[in-house]
């Protein structure tokens, strides 16, 4: 039953977080980020963010904006999200992605030499 607490929760803050960037973050570095994921520990005082970042060049500068902005995130969140307490956020680039494509790049290097060794 809590687990099903903590994957709503999980949804709405990365709901909550992503309009937050969008609406209330005047800084254009942050603007241009997007919240993949939401993962709130099991006592509900942390919570990882994980974001993608379009240039990632700005990866660490990003990183760096929104961290120093998380306790301005978090007051705007427990505004807007009725629990009783708002876990604290740390802010971490997803590397899922990046890790995904790689694995895709490999297994069509596997499938080229396939090719190679049946024709």
């Amino acid at each position: 039953m809590a687990n099903i607490k903590i994957e709503r929760l999980n949804h709405v803050y990365q709901e909550e977080i992503s309009k937050i960037l969008m609406t209330e973050i005047k800084d254009q570095d942050i603007k241009f980020v997007t919240i993949t994921d939401v993962s709130v520990t099991n006592d509900l005082s942390f919570a990882k963010v994980y974001i993608m970042v379009l240039d990632e060049d700005r990866i660490k500068e990003t990183l760096e904006a929104l961290n120093g902005a998380a306790s301005f995130i978090r007051t705007c969140l427990a505004k807007r999200v009725d629990v009783r307490h708002t876990p604290e956020l740390k802010f971490l680039y997803d590397e899922s992605i990046s890790y995904g494509e790689h694995i895709e790049k490999i297994i069509d290097e596997i499938h080229e030499k396939d090719e190679e060794v049946n024709n």
